[in-house]
C-alpha cells in the first residue's frame, strides 16, 4: 500500500485583499470630498399662517422651463436684479414661490437659491392647490 503524501497547505495570501480594501477607502475618501452640501431654509404657508403683516407679496411662478415674477417672464440669473427694484421700500417685501405640477426639486433649490442672493426680503413656499 502506497502512502499518500500530503502536501502542506500553503497560507492564503490577503496582498489583493488589502489592495481592494484600500483602492475603496481612497474611491470613498476623494467622491465624498468633492460633494458639496447646503441648507436651504424653506417656510410652508402653514409655518407662516400665525404671521400677519403689510408687506407686499410677489408672486413668483416656478415651473420646468419658466420662471415668472407677478405674471412677467425673468431668467433666473436675473431674478436678484429684479427684486432689487423693491430693496429701498419701507415694507420688506414677501416673495411666494407658487410651484406648477412639472417643477423639479433642483429647479426649485436652484431658484431659491438666487433668492438667498437678497437677503433683505422674506421667502414663502406656497403649498400648491
Amino acid at each position: 500500500m502506497a502512502l499518500k503524501r500530503t502536501r502542506p497547505r500553503r497560507r492564503a495570501s490577503i496582498t489583493s485583499l488589502i489592495d481592494v480594501i484600500f483602492l475603496l477607502l481612497l474611491f470613498f475618501m476623494l467622491a465624498s470630498s468633492f460633494s458639496k452640501f447646503s441648507e436651504v431654509e424653506i417656510a410652508s404657508t402653514t409655518a407662516a399662517a400665525g404671521k400677519t403683516s403689510d408687506n407686499p407679496i410677489l408672486i413668483l411662478t416656478v415651473g420646468t422651463d419658466t420662471l415668472l415674477l407677478d405674471g412677467k417672464a425673468v431668467p433666473l440669473s436675473h431674478l436678484a436684479y429684479r427684486l432689487e427694484i423693491h430693496e429701498n421700500d419701507e415694507s420688506v417685501p414677501t416673495v411666494a414661490v407658487k410651484l406648477t405640477d412639472d417643477v423639479t426639486t433642483q429647479t426649485l433649490i436652484d431658484v431659491l437659491a438666487e433668492l438667498k442672493r437678497t437677503p433683505w426680503i422674506e421667502v414663502l413656499v406656497v403649498e400648491p392647490t
